[in-house]
């Protein structure tokens, strides 16, 4: 029988943190158990010419798609958004763009500014020491000065804006809206012995300059060195209960489908909210016929998703503007809080995107009409290519007990685990935001000097913030779990991910769930010796 003293299901963002923290002046067995396999830089698409068919196939964000061995179904059928995850050594980190803003203080509490949705039950000033400690591990470029965000004390210079970045700069500038460089989770030099951008190659197939603040190459080399194990192609199956309802351990399957059990004093769930409320569904017992802490069917339910809306313009001038990171130029939250007389509450971000590459520029202008195939193809392609900006209108989407991700047995993964069924619709709040952000995104390209060549919402393939499946609170009757995210029905399990948010905001989540795991990790660590 293998023993650990703390297990942690999942090596992604929230789970590197966690075995980081776990194992700082410790000298804790700590093992983490990660479904999918190792990460191996060499192998990214970016050292090859194909890369964007790669991005379309084995290094897609789609889980349906990719269909590795780690992966399991997600069917989307019932959602307007398909969801987004990677299961790998990092998580999705590998795949993400770095885009690393922080949640603000207001998103913690509209409940009592707005009147909506339930305050959390933490506020940001707790978080704010663990904020910047997570940017300083992670590595977080930007300028110190923002009035969206002025608690930021040092971070990395910004990543360049480029001409495309000093384009839509003019038009908020003409406007005199809010604008900012983006806060990005990429070294733009050298930042605790990690190399800067080079701009090698997309930052959503992988970095393997390591330049992006992916938690393989930022937390786990620490958290190894103080000891963490972790094994890859492990899945779990279980969480497992002893005879007065404690967790103690887990049953998983490793890469040749062998059956083990992980015996451990503490369990600390990771595995993003997608994947966690699916394992506590899956981990049925007599006492939780239902699934582990679903004692009041709240598990995979307040699903949040961030819906975004797109638009696209088209210059005059070669802004260069596919060079670059492609999700960190720019960001605006002009239109962050809420504001009565825009016909919805709360708001949303406009985030600055990238011109596309030079394939997704070809196929998308062929699609669209812009770009013909035979004798004009050329010309045309390049007065398209480097020539658009993107806009994403980032949404906070409300929490809806209606929205949330059961088991589908119907569809299972490699191990015969059951996979997910999302059931999700867009709410009139979201709809309403949604077509706001959309003529605002228009009037901001207008005054920059675009023509308009797009525009769309909901983005069907853009669901990779999944919030809010495991939520948070002080009762025991409408959350899983409590404000140090230990679940109200077991005592030692512990969710350290982002299924436990109570409000999703309008930016990445990823800045704010991982400075909410240190937090998280720093009571675990006070109650170790209690929970024996």
């Amino acid at each position: 029988m293998q023993e650990a003293d703390v297990l942690i299901i999942g090596s992604g963002a929230c789970g590197a943190a966690a075995a980081w923290r776990l194992s700082q002046g410790t000298a804790l067995r700590i093992v983490c158990l990660e479904q999918g396999a190792a990460s191996v830089p060499e192998r990214y698409p970016s050292h090859t010419a194909s890369w964007e068919l790669s991005r379309q196939a084995d290094f897609s964000p789609n889980p349906n798609v990719r269909q590795r061995p780690g992966d399991y179904p997600v069917d989307d059928s019932q959602s307007p958004i398909s969801l987004a995850n990677f299961n790998g050594f990092g998580g999705s980190t590998i795949l993400y763009s770095g885009h690393f803003p922080r949640f603000h203080p207001s998103d913690f509490k509209v409940r009592s500014l707005d009147g909506v949705a339930d305050d959390w039950p933490l506020s940001y000033e707790q978080l704010r020491p663990y904020f910047a400690e997570n940017e300083r591990q992670m590595g977080v470029a930007g300028l110190v000065g923002d009035p969206a965000y002025p608690d930021y004390e040092s971070l990395l210079p910004p990543v360049p804006l480029g001409e495309m970045g000093r384009a839509l700069a003019r038009g908020f500038n003409q406007l005199g809206w809010h604008w900012w460089p983006a806060y990005s989770a990429i070294n733009t030099h050298r930042h605790l012995n990690r190399a800067p951008c080079v701009n090698l190659g997309p930052c959503n197939t992988g970095c393997a300059q390591g330049a992006k603040s992916s938690v393989d190459v930022t937390y786990w080399p620490q958290a190894l060195r103080q000891g963490v194990e972790v094994r890859t192609g492990c899945r779990v199956v279980e969480i497992c209960l002893d005879s007065t309802g404690a967790a103690n351990g887990a049953l998983y399957l490793d890469e040749q489908g062998a059956l083990h059990r992980l015996r451990a004093r503490v369990v600390v769930v990771a595995a993003s909210g997608l994947g966690t409320p699916r394992l506590l569904l899956n981990s049925v017992s007599t006492a939780f016929p239902d699934g582990l802490l679903n004692e009041q069917g709240l598990v995979g339910t307040h699903l949040m998703l961030h819906p975004l809306a797109y638009v696209e313009g088209v210059f005059e001038q070669d802004l260069r503007s596919s060079i670059g990171p492609h999700g960190c130029c720019l960001l605006s939250q002009q239109f962050y809080e809420t504001d009565a007389q825009r016909g919805f509450v709360r708001g949303y971000t406009l985030q600055a995107l990238r011109g596309a590459p030079p394939v997704e520029t070809a196929v998308n202008g062929y699609f669209m009409r812009r770009i013909p195939l035979g004798p004009d193809h050329h010309r045309e392609f390049m007065r398209t290519y480097n020539h658009t900006a993107g806009l994403a209108v980032i949404t906070e989407d409300l929490p809806e007990a209606h929205n949330r991700i059961v088991l589908d047995p119907e569809h299972r993964d490699s191990s015969g685990m059951p996979g997910v069924k999302v059931h999700y619709t867009l709410s009139d709040n979201t709809r309403s935001m949604l077509k706001h952000g959309v003529e605002a995104s228009k009037q901001l390209l207008t005054a920059a000097g675009a023509r308009i060549s797009a525009s769309f919402a909901p983005i069907r393939h853009a669901g990779w913030h999944i919030m809010g499946t495991a939520r948070m609170g002080q009762d025991a009757a409408t959350s899983v779990v409590n404000p140090c995210g230990q679940a109200h029905a077991v005592k030692n399990l512990f969710i350290v991910d982002s299924s436990i948010f109570v409000t999703a905001a309008a930016v990445n989540p990823v800045a704010t769930s991982q400075a909410l795991t240190l937090y998280l990790c720093d009571h675990i660590k006070r109650q170790l010796h209690e929970l024996g």
